[in-house]
């Protein structure tokens, strides 16, 4: 699962920890690499007693290095699922006879061959002097340095005096972070912030100045789009030259040369056909994310380690229910309608493999009934389950209650009606399509390293996939009056803006649900709710939020800080591109409930 998740909200989308941002940094260059050349043997890992257990020990092995998307320890688990699959006798259903959807990724950058920095006739070297930033433009300059402070407004502070220089046509050179921000460090101190704001302000470039005991910034995961100037970070070892040059106007001549690199992504597809000639084309989704943090970074709350993190509840836990739900439907008897099991990547950077599969799914998506997703439900306590989605459809209470009722030990399920939420079943719903989301709670091992087998609850976890497969036979069976199922167009709760309904956005409260997948620009969105402070004011879902209060918007962290930045009854302009447009809407902002 995303970060954050709390326990009575799904509210889990991938925030950065900014205060852990500098330190994450420094640990960039330090990423272990897979030592192994195969994939390590499942029964070297595995507890046959147990076949959901198995699973888990499996996936959330060390040798397979957390999962992260991309990666060998992915492709290790993806194997493994395909074949659990097989072996069932489960049809392949990711596309030219394959269990695998495969899609390309943007892995981060590389550095070309003709990057260069001449200051004052002195040449500075690439790799020790200075980087591009992977979000950097590929360009030629020869242009007048400016010194431009942290390149942050600060109105009413008198050394606020860089706020108004003339940056057109100029190279701007600028400190690191933010100094008003506690840890130094925020969202709008960031250099692709930054740079957004250098860019609008007709800065020809961007040169960022690292702080002291601070390394070169690693182009290795940056995935983000190029801006449109070029931008670089340089060594605290040369500051001094560079900062003395800009306010000294000197000439600079730069030249960026940065590459988009790419990475083979898989979703894992397998299909259970129905038995009733006229419904097997009729189908219910059953999934997860198999999808983990590898050593940790960007979302991991212990942000100092570079430890495995195995993700064993999350999501090894929901993926071995998959299995095991599709075990057991396979075993017979056949369901009248067919079941689609798909396992997942990318969840944990935004639902990329949900959202890829809804644009380009497998099988029809009309013919789509139900998805129903399991995202955690490995630490059950109390008989505690709790279940997100009933607002989404009229039929869920009484689909849930004939389930409970057939369970041999029932749980307690605590019904939510929210049909979004920061899991791949929000890439379901926003199309239109009813959804159930399983969920055993959060636990001090979140998204942490100690996230191992060992802490898993594996009577509980028996017990939810029981619970899912009897809601999956009820919604495939042909006598059922719940099918086709009542779509209720439920509002997200406030939770949904982003990643933290908390700490993240205080009592502000607007009604967006952003779309989480990545784009060249500005944030997307999937839809908005009705009554909001957004509806009120005119946002519409499909619109790209570029600014919001004065703030650039280029991704779905620089909406969260923006949003941060805001009060409860504050009037706000939001800037918006609609059908090749620019529109600026006036909002007033709510109070979270």
């Amino acid at each position: 699962m995303i970060h954050e998740k709390l326990p009575s909200q799904m509210t889990k989308m991938s925030l950065r920890n900014v205060e852990a941002a500098f330190a994450a940094l420094l640990l960039a260059f330090a990423t272990p690499t897979l030592a192994q050349e195969t994939c390590p043997n499942p029964g070297d890992a595995t507890n046959v007693d147990d076949r959901a257990m198995a699973h888990i020990r499996y996936l959330a092995d060390d040798r397979l290095e957390g999962r992260e998307v991309g990666t060998r320890g992915a492709r290790c688990a993806a194997d493994y699922i395909a074949a659990q699959f097989r072996e069932m006798g489960l049809e392949p259903a990711g596309g030219d006879d394959s269990f695998f959807q495969t899609f390309r990724l943007r892995k981060g950058s590389e550095l070309g061959n003709t990057n260069a920095l001449v200051i004052g006739g002195t040449q500075y070297a690439v790799g020790s002097d200075w980087t591009p930033l992977g979000f950097s433009a590929n360009g030629r300059l020869e242009r007048e340095l400016v010194y431009g402070g942290h390149g942050l407004s600060q109105p009413g502070n008198p050394d606020d005096r860089y706020a108004h220089i003339d940056l057109s046509g100029k190279i701007v050179v600028l400190e690191w972070g933010d100094p008003v921000d506690a840890h130094g460090v925020s969202t709008r101190g960031t250099p692709h912030s930054k740079a957004t704001i250098m860019e609008g302000r007709g800065a020809a470039g961007v040169l960022v100045l690292a702080p002291e005991g601070m390394p070169l910034p690693s182009l290795e995961a940056e995935y983000r789009a190029a801006l449109g100037v070029p931008v670089a970070v340089v060594s605290n070892d040369v500051a001094d030259a560079i900062r003395a040059a800009a306010n000294e106007s000197s000439t600079a001549n730069v030249v960026t040369d940065v590459r988009p690199t790419s990475m083979e992504a898989r979703n894992v597809v397998a299909l259970l056909p129905g038995s009733d000639p006229e419904l097997r084309d009729e189908y219910v989704i059953v999934g997860a994310h198999y999808d983990h943090l590898g050593f940790g970074g960007d979302g991991s709350l212990a942000p100092d380690s570079r430890d495995v993190h195995n993700g064993a509840d999350d999501n090894a836990s929901g993926t071995a229910a998959v299995i095991e739900i599709a075990r057991a439907l396979a075993a017979g008897p056949r369901p009248d309608r067919s079941v689609l099991f798909i396992t997942f990547t990318g969840e944990e950077k935004g639902l990329w493999g949900s959202a890829y599969w809804v644009m380009e799914p497998t099988l029809a998506i009309d013919d789509l009934v139900a998805m129903l997703n399991l995202d955690m439900v490995g630490r059950m306590s109390e008989d505690n389950v709790t279940v997100f989605g009933f607002g989404t459809a009229e039929e869920w209470d009484e689909i849930m209650d004939l389930a409970i009722a057939d369970m041999r030990r029932p749980l307690q399920v605590a019904r939510a009606p929210d049909g979004y939420g920061a899991s791949d079943h929000t890439s379901f719903y926003v199309e239109g399509i009813p959804v159930l989301h399983f969920f055993t709670n959060t636990h001090a091992d979140y998204h942490r390293p100690s996230d191992d087998w060992q802490r898993i609850n594996a009577d509980g976890l028996h017990r939810v996939a029981e619970l899912t497969a009897l809601v999956t036979a009820h919604l495939t069976a042909g006598e059922t009056q719940a099918v086709p199922m009542t779509l209720l167009e439920q509002g997200p709760p406030s939770a949904s803006e982003g990643p933290s309904s908390t700490s993240g956005y205080g009592d502000a409260y607007l009604g967006t649900v952003p779309d989480m997948t990545p784009r060249d620009s500005g944030m997307r969105l999937n839809g908005v709710t009705a009554g909001s402070p957004a509806d009120l004011g005119g946002l519409l879902a499909g619109d790209v939020v570029v600014e919001l209060n004065g703030m650039p918007v280029g991704d779905l962290y620089e909406y969260t800080d923006a949003l941060r930045s805001t009060k409860p009854d504050d009037v706000v302009d939001i800037i918006v591109e609609r059908d090749g447009e620019r529109l600026t809407l006036t909002v007033t902002m709510g109070r979270r409930n």
